[in-house]
């Protein structure tokens, strides 16, 4: 799908994650898969012609589902921070609490702030269901193995305090690019539903700060869909999930935000900020670059 995210020239791309399956403790072995990514010839196009920022998820961060246990997860940092060109001295490189970033981008005089958690480096161990060896099919609904847990946190407190002094920097947008998903509440996968704190959390200092033109996207699912969730709020929470641009999953969990349909094939996402008319359209797109979902978010009037 990357040539055709190519073909629709976009002013930025974001990466949420699983940008490679290193699955190892081999920084060797992680290293070499992410040159392969990098010679690809639309990876290379990509990167030519477009700014691309990127945090990871599980499998570039090293193996599947994993948290702070991760035993390389300083080695794979800096592999992975090499291979998107981070400088040197980035604060990326030394933050005790994992890879977080935010960035700004300017449009047109207009300002989105970019914010990138790291869901990874700090992450407490999931729940486990008392079978926790399920695969899809196992049972009914798609259930994996994992519940949701109180008291357990991915971000730990430190990165928590950054994340919301970066929540009340104004801008004329804010974009949460989020690894796993926020908004749905199935557990049975990763998502931010296993951990209920974070996510209450999270959406509560939105609604109490009142955090205008708020939007979220993600990733890992390997399926694709937009959710709508209406908060104490003057708008609604948005989430577009995009996943994945190569690999399809056979079944789609349940999501009652979800607006429409959701989509196993191969997709991209994409935001269309319209400042003139206070509009940002939320659209999913197929490897042909033809729209599968399409929906429309208000700006605030401010």
């Amino acid at each position: 799908a990357l040539n055709a995210v190519v073909a629709r020239k976009p002013d930025a791309f974001i990466l949420l994650g699983d940008n490679i399956y290193g699955d190892t403790t081999d920084m060797a072995a992680l290293k070499k898969k992410y040159e392969k990514q990098g010679a690809k010839p639309e990876f290379q196009a990509l990167k030519k012609n477009t700014p691309v920022y990127a945090i990871w998820d599980d499998h570039d961060f090293g193996k599947n589902d994993a948290g702070k246990e991760y035993p390389q997860k300083e080695a794979s940092r800096q592999i992975m921070l090499d291979f998107f060109d981070v400088p040197a001295d980035s604060p990326r490189r030394t933050q005790k609490d994992g890879s977080y970033a935010s960035y700004w981008i300017e449009d047109n005089g207009h300002f989105i702030h970019l914010i990138l958690p790291d869901l990874r480096w700090n992450r407490d161990a999931l729940k486990k269901d008392d079978q926790d060896d399920l695969i899809p099919g196992l049972k009914p609904e798609n259930t994996g193995p994992y519940q949701a847990a109180r008291g357990r946190t991915m971000l730990g407190e430190n990165q928590w305090q950054w994340l919301q002094e970066q929540l009340l920097k104004p801008a004329d947008l804010t974009i949460i690019g989020s690894s796993i998903q926020l908004l749905p509440e199935f557990t049975g996968w990763e998502s931010w539903a296993n951990f209920p704190d974070d996510r209450s959390r999270l959406i509560s200092f939105i609604e109490e700060h009142k955090i205008p033109d708020v939007v979220i996207i993600s990733g890992d699912t390997h399926w694709g869909e937009v959710s709508r969730m209406f908060i104490n709020h003057q708008q609604p929470l948005w989430e577009v999930t995009s996943s994945g641009l190569t690999e399809e999953w056979k079944d789609v969990s349940p999501n009652r935000h979800r607006l429409g349909d959701g989509f196993s094939q191969v997709n991209f996402g994409e935001l269309d900020i319209d400042w003139n008319a206070g509009e940002v359209g939320l659209s999913l797109f197929d490897e042909a670059r033809k729209p599968l979902e399409q929906y429309t978010m208000t700006l605030s009037n401010r």
